[in-house]
């Protein structure tokens, strides 16, 4: 299909727009902004932010990202996957790191999207995606241990040197912070599926655990006070970046694109199988490029596009991008409204909301189709990426990831298959072929499998005892692509043959391959009367040529 502007997005969206679809929307908006804010509040805290950045991040995506989008169904906000990558840049650079680290990454990501380089980001294997995932959950899991236990132990390098100090002790729990929390999980597991449509899990249990908390006068830490504006003192401000420092911000940057690029895409995918709209991937990147650039400067955190929030409002019969506009708008009411009661939330209850979406981050029927079905390269990339996230850098961990299953892959269709054959005049005649079959001379290799760098070594084996051959056909119907290094491979088989007075025949190849050929010389070289259509007529051929061979050896 043809790359459509946001123009041309916005009059199909709205064309034939009607008073019963505005109703649409603004139910499923105010549904969205429900489940959206106990999430806003918990990433924000995840984040290693504050509630109230994670609740402005959500308010201005929801309004800029939102209304710059390439679907009518995407809704955007602070993601737990973004968090886990925050929380440790928030460690090493505070506050300023992540603000400047987010405005870079909206630059990257705008970028990307004006370069039309959207479908590039598809090439990163899946399960290397799903194997940072369910690193990012342990992440976000481990991560939250300190506040559902009410506890304070030191940071560590990483998620699992971390994991393991909980088992060194040394704290002493706090019962009523893990009561708060075990009380959010609960009625989050326990929540009938179909009720989460009409009151959210999330937020029920948010409620509950606060009114306990509120009511009992447990001292437990809370989230403390929420500014009821979009301006804090707290936020990025131009003057304040230091140009001489960018350096140190673009391997996080790198990763926070990476990843929002990546989450954004694949919230697309959910959302087109889901209403049969396709994602314009280009127009997404430029709308999150846009809107990450902007919220530093509202001191939010990274936003990128989330799978929970859109299928929320395509399923509550949301039809365009209102749904995202009419979410913001409820969220920013409720900064207003509610600010002192959010206030009042237990630190202890946004970790039982996180620990449990941590748990359904989990891409848990693709672990499951790999690992039930043993797929040998798949299952040790998700694994080698897995560990990798939560005991390295995630940008290391995506680049260990890729450069495993590449390698994986690459040995894979290195190994080529190539069959040399003796002429078999009878099997030749059953196919209704000519062929007299008294010369020894021919020989026909089947070829298949790409002929290129890592398959040369392979193809030179397969042939390096070329015996008596007179004419060796090659039948390449099976060779898809062939690099330099396989044109080299081939030119000296080429050059072999033709020193002992032998000729060398191609046939079934592709245009690609021998537009190759013809770009390298090789074609000229070996004769375009050397090419065929099938092996079948270069046996025939072949058969007429050698004959004189034959003759001379009786």
């Amino acid at each position: 299909m043809p790359r459509r502007s946001l123009k041309q997005l916005y009059r199909d969206e709205f064309q034939g727009y009607t008073l019963h679809k505005l109703k649409q929307d603004l139910f499923a908006g105010l549904t969205v902004a429900a489940v959206a804010l106990p999430l806003a509040l918990a990433f924000g805290v995840a984040s290693g932010a504050t509630a109230s950045a994670g609740l402005i991040t959500a308010v201005i995506a929801g309004f800029v990202i939102g209304a710059l989008s390439g679907a009518p169904f995407q809704i955007s906000g602070p993601t737990g996957a973004m968090s886990a990558v925050l929380i440790v840049l928030s460690q090493k650079y505070g506050m300023q790191g992540i603000w400047v680290a987010g405005l870079l990454s909206g630059v990257f990501l705008l970028i990307i999207g004006l370069l039309r380089m959207g479908r590039f980001i598809a090439f990163i294997p899946a399960p290397v995606i799903t194997g940072f995932t369910s690193g990012i959950a342990l992440i976000i899991f481990i991560g939250q241990v300190d506040n559902f236990m009410g506890i304070s132990t030191p940071t560590g390098e990483s998620a699992l040197v971390k994991l393991f100090g909980y088992f060194q002790g040394g704290f002493t729990p706090d019962w009523h912070a893990i009561m708060i929390g075990a009380i959010v999980v609960m009625t989050m597991l326990l929540w009938p599926r179909k009720w989460n449509q009409v009151f959210p899990s999330s937020l029920l249990g948010i409620i509950l655990a606060t009114v306990l908390g509120v009511a009992t006068g447990w001292k437990v830490q809370q989230i403390g006070a929420i500014p009821s504006t979009l301006l804090p003192d707290a936020r990025l401000h131009l003057l304040d970046i230091q140009l001489s420092r960018f350096t140190e911000f673009i391997a996080p940057a790198l990763t926070i694109t990476a990843l929002g690029a990546i989450e954004s895409l694949l919230c697309g995918a959910v959302g087109s199988n889901m209403t049969g709209v396709r994602l314009q991937a280009n127009q997404e990147l430029v709308g999150q490029g846009i809107g990450n650039m902007l919220i530093p400067f509202f001191g939010g955190v990274p936003a990128t596009a989330a799978i929970a929030r859109s299928s929320v409002g395509i399923k509550s019969g949301g039809v365009t991008r209102l749904v995202s506009i009419i979410h913001a708008a409820g969220l920013l009411a409720s900064m207003f409204l509610l600010a002192p009661v959010m206030a009042k939330i237990p630190l202890a209850a946004l970790a039982g909301v996180l620990m449990v979406t941590a748990w359904r981050m989990n891409e848990w029927h693709s672990i499951k189709f790999m690992f039930s079905k043993r797929f040998k390269t798949a299952m040790t990339a998700f694994l080698i990426t897995m560990v990798a996230t939560i005991a390295l850098d995630l940008t290391q961990a995506i680049l260990v990831g890729s450069l495993i299953t590449a390698g994986i892959f690459l040995s894979q269709i290195a190994q080529i298959e190539i069959t040399v054959q003796e002429v078999d005049p009878v099997k030749l005649r059953e196919k209704g072929i000519e062929a007299e079959g008294k010369c020894r001379h021919v020989r026909v290799a089947f070829v298949t499998g790409p002929i290129f760098f890592a398959a040369a070594g392979y193809f030179n084996e397969a042939f390096a005892d070329l015996g008596d051959t007179h004419a060796l056909i090659l039948s390449m119907r099976g060779v898809p692509l062939i690099d330099t290094a396989g044109i080299e491979t081939l030119e000296r088989l080429y050059e072999r043959l033709h020193k002992q007075g032998g000729v060398l025949m191609l046939a079934g190849i592709h245009d690609n391959v021998r537009g190759m050929l013809e770009r390298s010389g090789l074609a000229d070289r070996i004769g375009k009367e050397n090419f065929f259509w099938s092996s079948d007529q270069a046996i025939v051929e072949s058969e007429r040529r050698m004959c004189r061979y034959c003759a001379e050896d009786r």
